[in-house]
């Protein structure tokens, strides 16, 4: 027991380490999305987002952690990144080159796809800068105040500028979080900034209730709803179809290896949370820049992406069922899994083994993935009803409950391998602690 306790000390440091880092790092997210860019009124800009409150403004806040409505260094966050990933994975699709650089050079290959990812996400992130540059100009307060106090090409060079080096430091300490911290660093810094948001978007339903807007009847039963929504999201994403796979009895020598029947799980949502993040970084930008644009015909074309609309709610439903065979068809290639089951000697009941498990495998996904994209649909459509009928804040829909509850099961699911990890290491150090 003396031999094995350090060892087990040292892997709880090592995880206690790993939380903390994790922990910092939020934090100086955190602090950056209440830096603001310099030349903007303060108190202008938060008139105007104030008087915005339940547009796409709102929902677009509530991804970038606050940082939109206090105009901050942080306030594209991680949508250019997530932008710029959304279009290398798709050109592995599109180009044989992209796509043998990512399989068969390996790490090589991959740090090379990352260097252009960063490089496509600071050539988005001036575009996308500029535009909200111009459009900062062309805003006012309600009282009639404008938000720039210096308009001009200054303005616009240090607004770009401010916002590209805001968007390259959060893409860079959400590489940091998934290199030396715990869980994807991405999806921690959207998570952090929904989790911040929840306590101003009580007060909003407590003012709400107060000045009559909204009953106390109605309130609890959208909690009852929001706790009824947040169990079902737990048990669909544990949901998994298992197929039972059979080994062939072999012999090597005088050892017989083989005979034993297992299966293979393959999850209702493979994908996560990772279409509605891509769904909406896909929306909000474009329809974020022509609300900003003080052109006529833009703001026109702007208004039927809101929230709220039909089209937008249209759209988002094709991005998010679209992105659950897009990712799905990136993790799990049922070409590869069927060549690996016939070389390890492996077949599924009543299927040849090759080509036509290799056809089984796929319907079986096809068949899933369309179940988990309408799922992850019907939740994440909630916002349209709750904001529309109800005046309810975007921290209470369906898209953040499910960002919610599927980071903290991922979060939660990667801390208990890496304790059982550290305790299988303990247990082989302590066998041959023994044997020597």
């Amino acid at each position: 027991m003396a031999t094995g306790s350090p060892t087990l000390n040292q892997g709880q440091m090592d995880l206690g380490k790993r939380l903390i880092w994790t922990f910092f790092i939020l934090c100086c997210y955190r602090i950056g999305v209440h830096v603001p860019i310099p030349g903007v009124d303060a108190n202008a800009i938060a008139q105007f987002f104030e008087s915005m409150s339940g547009t796409l403004f709102g929902l677009f806040d509530m991804f970038s952690g606050g940082g939109l409505s206090n105009v901050s260094v942080f306030a594209l966050g991680v949508m250019p990144y997530i932008s710029a990933s959304i279009i290398m994975q798709l050109m592995q699709v599109v180009s044989p080159n992209i796509k043998r650089m990512a399989r068969e050079e390996g790490q090589a290959g991959r740090r090379k796809i990352t260097q252009w990812t960063r490089y496509l996400t600071v050539l988005i992130t001036l575009i996308q800068g500029l535009g909200i540059a111009v459009g900062l100009e062309n805003m006012t307060s309600p009282a009639g105040a404008s938000v720039v106090l210096d308009p001009g090409w200054q303005f616009r060079l240090v607004t770009m500028m401010t916002f590209t080096a805001g968007s390259i430091l959060v893409m860079w300490l959400g590489e940091q979080i998934t290199e030396r911290g715990i869980g994807n660093g991405i999806s921690l810094i959207i998570f952090c900034g929904i989790v911040v948001g929840i306590p101003r978007a009580i007060i909003q339903s407590i003012a709400l209730i107060e000045a009559g807007d909204m009953s106390i009847f109605m309130a609890v039963l959208i909690v009852i709803f929001m706790a009824v929504v947040t169990v079902c999201i737990v048990f669909m994403e544990r949901a998994q179809r298992r197929i039972p796979i059979s080994y062939a009895k072999r012999q090597v020598g005088r050892r017989i290896y083989g005979g034993q029947n297992t299966h293979l799980p393959l999850k209702l949502n493979t994908a996560g949370v990772i279409p509605p993040i891509f769904a909406s970084s896909l929306l909000l930008f474009p329809a974020t820049i022509g609300q900003f644009a003080n052109n006529e015909y833009i703001k026109r074309a702007a208004d039927f992406f809101a929230p709220n609309s039909l089209l937008y709610n249209l759209c988002y439903v094709a991005l998010m069922i679209f992105f659950c065979y897009f990712y799905t068809a990136i993790i799990y290639d049922p070409k590869d899994i069927a060549e690996n089951l016939k070389k390890q000697g492996g077949f599924i009941p009543g299927i040849r083994p090759g080509e036509k498990t290799q056809f089984y495998l796929d319907g079986v996904l096809s068949r899933l993935t369309f179940s988990g994209g309408i799922y992850i649909s019907l939740v994440c459509l909630m916002p349209m009803l709750l904001i529309s009928k109800f005046n309810v804040p975007f921290y209470f829909g369906g898209t953040s409950l499910l960002i919610l509850v599927g980071v903290a099961m991922d979060f939660m699911n990667r801390i208990e391998s890496y304790m059982i990890s550290g305790q299988y290491q303990h247990m082989m150090q302590r066998a041959r602690a023994g044997k020597a």
